[in-house]
């Protein structure tokens, strides 16, 4: 599993999001600027992230992003899967793979474990804990 760069910036602008006030409509390119993010990349991020109902995207003059959620309510692993797809430490972990030595294969058993962990991790950690 590795974060992308579009992950990371996604994480630091949902960031940014979640440090305004309460229903605060930033733009995109006050967020741009802010965490120093390419806007076009910014753009497809937050397209992604809006899709799956993390954050609201508001049309207009004063149009701009706010969290759709509050930040308590938005998990790690949600904001990664969201922008980057399914998580997984290796593809035979995939619920897209199959492998014919699932049954056996010892490394498996380990990558499972450690993936079990990290994903009960991304679970519990909130985008709140991110901001704190």
């Amino acid at each position: 599993m590795v974060l992308t760069r579009a992950g990371d910036y996604g994480i630091f602008g949902v960031i940014y999001l979640a440090k305004q006030p309460r229903g605060k409509i930033v733009s995109l390119s006050e967020v741009s600027k802010a965490e120093d993010i390419p806007e076009k990349f910014l753009a497809k991020i937050f397209q992604h992230l809006t899709r799956s109902g993390l954050i609201r995207s508001h049309r207009g003059a004063r149009g701009g992003f706010s969290l759709a959620r509050p930040a308590n309510k938005i998990a790690v692993k949600e904001l990664l899967e969201a922008i980057q797809g399914p998580l997984y430490f290796a593809r035979c972990l995939s619920e897209l793979e199959d492998c014919d030595r699932k049954d056996i294969c010892k490394l498996r058993e380990v990558l499972q474990k450690a993936q079990d962990n990290t994903m009960k991790i991304l679970t519990q950690n909130t985008l709140a804990d991110l901001v704190s």
